[in-house]
């Protein structure tokens, strides 16, 4: 089990700041490596904190001085002030509709189509960017109308945040609808890229402990190696994969990720409709 566990925050590391899903990508390792069920939807969320630890660790200098400067600083402040905003909404819908959505979509189908669906978004906005800007874009020299995190105003916080309730869709990816919604808000690919690292801490780490306190019913003493395992792992492949996307975003865009998105829910809906795979719940 502490095996499987592994997998499985690895596999939640390396995708949860990709545009790719790792909701996605963990129900269908878990399916594959028959973890599944009630308890593992938890560990699933829970382990997604290892992943917000990996963005604390890497940007601990500005949330330390965020932290420091909250009671006199403009630029602290309004930093604080706009992660709350583009939380709220997460928090609101989370709330009313989680429940119903876990029981109805966190399946590999629904979630392979997802897949298929923000693939051809994101193809689409990419699109639209090379037809705007050309080559200025990937070249550094588009001037966006929001070229760092500290240049949003709050309605461009809040927007974003709409954009992030797209991924209670399990497949959808938070990531990829904070992101490329940030693209088509005006934000730089670097801006929105962070923005979404930063909107994660308290979005993600809500859901891990909100998660863990409803099911606590399910959940024993002797699944604590299983859910560290998983957290420590999904804590070092975040970290990896948080460095290599910022030199990434800076040169290239998304588009790699959109066929990639594509062609493996096709695979999936593929192998579920011939019985290839059988896909658990």
């Amino acid at each position: 089990m502490l095996i499987k566990a592994a997998i499985m925050g690895v596999v939640e590391g390396l995708t949860e700041f990709l545009p790719i899903s790792s909701t996605g990508h963990l129900i269908l390792a878990g399916s594959l490596l028959d973890f599944t069920g009630e308890k593992a939807k938890v560990f699933e969320i829970a382990i997604q904190t290892g992943a917000m630890f990996s963005v604390m660790w890497e940007y601990r200098a500005r949330l330390l001085r965020t932290v420091m400067g909250i009671t006199h600083d403009p630029v602290a402040q309004r930093f604080a002030l706009n992660v709350l905003i583009a939380f709220m909404p997460a928090v609101v819908l989370g709330l009313s509709f989680g429940a119903v959505i876990k029981a109805h979509l966190f399946r590999p189908v629904p979630v392979a189509m997802a897949f298929i669906v923000g693939g051809l978004i994101i193809l689409a906005v990419e699109y639209r960017h090379r037809k705007r800007y050309g080559e200025m874009d990937l070249a550094g020299k588009r001037h966006a109308r929001v070229e760092t995190v500290d240049d949003m105003s709050y309605l461009d916080a809040l927007k974003v945040g709409l954009l992030q309730c797209l991924a209670l869709i399990p497949g959808t990816s938070r990531s990829g609808a904070t992101i490329i919604g940030g693209l088509v808000l005006g934000l730089s690919r670097k801006a929105a890229t962070e923005f979404s690292f930063y909107l994660g801490i308290p979005t993600l780490m809500g859901a891990g402990a909100y998660s863990v306190w409803k099911q606590r019913e399910l959940l024993r003493w002797e699944d604590l190696p299983m859910f560290a395992v998983g957290t420590v792992t999904a804590f070092f492949a975040a970290l990896l994969c948080i460095r290599w996307l910022i030199r990434y975003v800076s040169t290239h865009d998304f588009v790699p990720f959109a066929w990639y998105r594509i062609v493996f829910g096709v695979v999936v809906l593929a192998t579920a409709w011939s019985g290839v795979v059988t896909w658990a719940a």
